[in-house]
């Protein structure tokens, strides 16, 4: 009896086990389809910053966006937030500080720069992100790059330049920094600490609902600095117009793209995650083109002819 009981369990680990792999594999094609799609979320964002001006405080468009969010994501994860309580407490430092560099720094720095500071001046600085993002994971998170993970990334990268100069060295070598450019350098940064710090700092929840608590870190992170700028600065009203760009800010750039952001995270580590910053300016360029009617140029098929591929050979390249 006892060899007959035994027996069955052995095929039935055996049967498990190519069923963990092909959920395994599943899930990594999954994220990778998404690394395609997260930067056409945070490419209106882009649109968004430029529609706001005038229109909604900074600070109070960052509140508002990640109050939003916030609010989608809580009738998925709150019940099971309340319920598992006693074993994720202790994370809450983590959460308000992953809340403070993703959704304060990342979020209202940017609408503050963005309204002195041109958007070349923001791509290019926002450029080092994922070279700065795989130099902090190799050195916090023991991530180690492939030469064609490396060769990919360098070529994307000039692509990415090459698209930010319009294909124009001069137009590179006029660029002029200027002090709004801090915000955006303050952002980047912040960026690529967010990224890393997500996966140093492991936790117990699953991705949505980690980032539910992180999300509610930001905002309460976001609440004073925005009383603050209201009590200095002269805000215009909330109108309908207002309200609107919350809304679109809170659902694509916020909840959807965090979202996504976080199982890229997970599935492919910081390194190749942080690549998608370098598809947002060819993202950026089709969805000018198709909101506004900024038609692409020469320099936009080039530099993705640069981009697309090496994000395509580096996220496949094995780097964890």
């Amino acid at each position: 009896m006892l060899r007959d009981t035994a027996r069955p369990r052995r095929m039935t680990d055996e049967h498990a086990r190519p069923a963990r792999v092909t959920d395994a594999h599943s899930r990594l094609r999954r994220a990778q389809i998404l690394l395609w799609i997260v930067p056409a979320l945070w490419s209106s964002n882009y649109i968004i910053a430029r529609a706001a001006r005038g229109v909604v405080a900074p600070h109070v468009l960052a509140l508002g966006r990640w109050s939003f969010a916030l609010a989608l994501m809580l009738p998925f994860v709150g019940r099971e937030l309340v319920r598992t309580w006693p074993q994720w407490r202790g994370e809450w430092p983590h959460m308000l500080v992953l809340g403070a560099l993703g959704m304060w720094v990342c979020g209202a720095f940017v609408y503050l720069g963005g309204q002195t500071t041109s958007a070349t001046n923001i791509g290019l600085i926002y450029a080092a992100t994922p070279v700065g993002i795989a130099l902090v994971s190799r050195w916090v998170l023991h991530e180690h790059s492939t030469a064609l993970q490396r060769a990919g990334m360098a070529v994307a990268l000039a692509g990415v330049v090459y698209v930010i100069a319009k294909g124009s060295m001069a137009n590179l070598m006029a660029v002029h920094f200027v002090a709004g450019d801090l915000w955006i350098v303050a952002a980047a940064t912040s960026w690529v600490a967010y990224t890393v710090l997500q996966q140093r700092w492991r936790s117990v929840l699953d991705a949505r609902q980690r980032l539910a608590c992180i999300t509610a870190g930001g905002v309460l992170v976001l609440l004073p600095f925005t009383l603050i700028e209201a009590a200095v600065v002269p805000a215009p009203p909330l109108g309908a117009h207002a309200l609107l760009l919350i809304a679109l800010a809170g659902l694509l750039p916020g909840f959807l793209s965090y979202q996504a952001y976080a199982v890229l995270l997970r599935e492919l580590g910081a390194t190749r995650a942080g690549l998608v910053m370098y598809l947002s300016p060819i993202y950026a360029a089709g969805v000018a083109w198709w909101v506004l009617g900024e038609v692409p140029q020469g320099y936009h098929l080039v530099g993705a002819l640069l981009i697309l591929p090496s994000i395509f050979l580096a996220t496949r390249a094995s780097g964890r």
